[in-house]
């Protein structure tokens, strides 16, 4: 029997690896045509996306700007009506005054958290880091309370800090974010405390807390607190009004200060939102804002 031609095998096999080559480069290209056309749509995409967040911003901001004016002014009147200098109000009267400024300032408090947001989304957000006196921070958020503050059934109590002097950052968003914190304590807090607390936290960092004796969060709704326009589904929360937006700027801010938010809850025994923050803020941070 004759032995096979080896040349032609040679050919035969060079031949079909020669067209499975080319099927291969063929279907390459044909995958590399479709990954281009993705990235195209999705550069389409995220520019839209952007233009369509940018527009919002924009849109959020004036606004916000468009309320400020009236809610100022509406909240001249109230207080002129309330201090009663074009003359004595009846009972009735007082109690419709000072619903009308509740109801304006609860709005303007909005007005601010939807500003805020939109500045924080532009980039348009300042930092100014200088050094202060921590008790200056507890002195100033204590007066800032006191009018609004029953105590009767809640007590605010800021308690001294300890070993604790000086810390270098923005101290206005800071209190801003303290402020959130003891404004939404005292809101699920009808009877019992409100403590606010500042210790130092490893070697370099402050812990900032504000714990209540209030209504507490269930486990499961702890995970999104600080996202974006969320607020709790209780009896109590469909009482109060807000824009959902207070944790969540808490949170932003805190980032923007290298620092971080977060909560500890027990249902019908209380909650204690902190942050934590650098004690003294990187120039660099700032530098990048």
């Amino acid at each position: 029997m004759a032995e096979p031609d080896i040349s032609a095998e040679q050919a035969a096999l060079m031949a079909r690896l020669q067209a499975e080559n080319q099927a291969l480069r063929t279907e390459l290209e044909e995958t590399n045509q479709g990954v281009l056309a993705l990235y195209a749509e999705l550069d389409i995409q995220a520019e839209q996306l952007r233009q369509a967040s940018d527009l919002k911003s924009r849109f959020l901001s004036y606004m916000s700007h468009e309320f400020r004016t009236p809610l100022g002014s509406i909240l001249s009147i109230t207080s002129l009506l309330a201090d009663e200098v074009d003359g004595p109000l009846s009972k009735e009267q007082q109690l419709q005054v000072a619903f009308i400024s509740t109801a304006t300032r609860e709005l303007s408090d909005m007005v601010e958290d939807l500003l805020d947001l939109a500045k924080i989304e532009a980039g348009r957000i300042t930092i100014s880091p200088a050094w202060f006196d921590m008790l200056d921070l507890f002195a100033a958020l204590r007066g800032m309370f006191r009018p609004i503050v029953d105590a009767g059934t809640v007590d605010l109590i800021f308690e001294e800090p300890q070993g604790l002097g000086q810390m270098y950052t923005d101290d206005k968003k800071l209190a801003q974010i303290l402020r959130n914190f003891i404004a939404n304590a005292l809101k699920f807090t009808t009877r019992g405390e409100v403590r606010v607390t500042a210790q130092l936290h490893g070697s370099d960092q402050v812990r900032f807390a504000v714990s209540d004796t209030g209504i507490g969060i269930a486990p499961e709704l702890l995970g999104g607190l600080f996202e974006d326009f969320a607020q709790l589904d209780s009896p109590l929360q469909k009482r109060l009004r807000g824009t959902g937006l207070g944790l969540s700027l808490c949170k932003r801010f805190a980032a923007l200060l290298g620092g971080e938010v977060g909560v500890e809850s027990t249902p019908g025994v209380g909650s204690s939102f902190f942050v934590i923050l650098p004690l003294a803020l990187a120039q660099e941070s700032t530098d990048e804002r």
